[in-house]
């Protein structure tokens, strides 16, 4: 089983890496949907809380985020 929730970006920042040669660090915030739309609304009810941030050194995987834009987000369990 799995579970989708729907996120928008809140923050993109980024900083210095302290290796020089790794470029930047760039920390990408998440929240909940909360309005906008019927389908956020639905999302809301399900996920009213919760925050994830990531952080990458990878700036092609940084530029996949855009400040405001909603992202679907797919929980699924992995067998090990």
């Amino acid at each position: 089983m799995s579970v989708r929730a729907k996120f928008v970006c809140n923050s993109i920042t980024r900083q210095k890496h302290w290796d020089r040669e790794k470029g930047e660090i760039h920390s990408i915030k998440l929240l909940p949907v909360t309005d906008g739309s019927s389908e956020n609304k639905l999302f809301y009810e399900a996920t009213p809380s919760g925050i994830i941030e990531l952080g990458t050194v990878n700036e092609a995987a940084a530029k996949c985020f855009e400040l405001g834009k909603s992202y679907y987000i797919d929980f699924t369990p992995v067998d090990l």
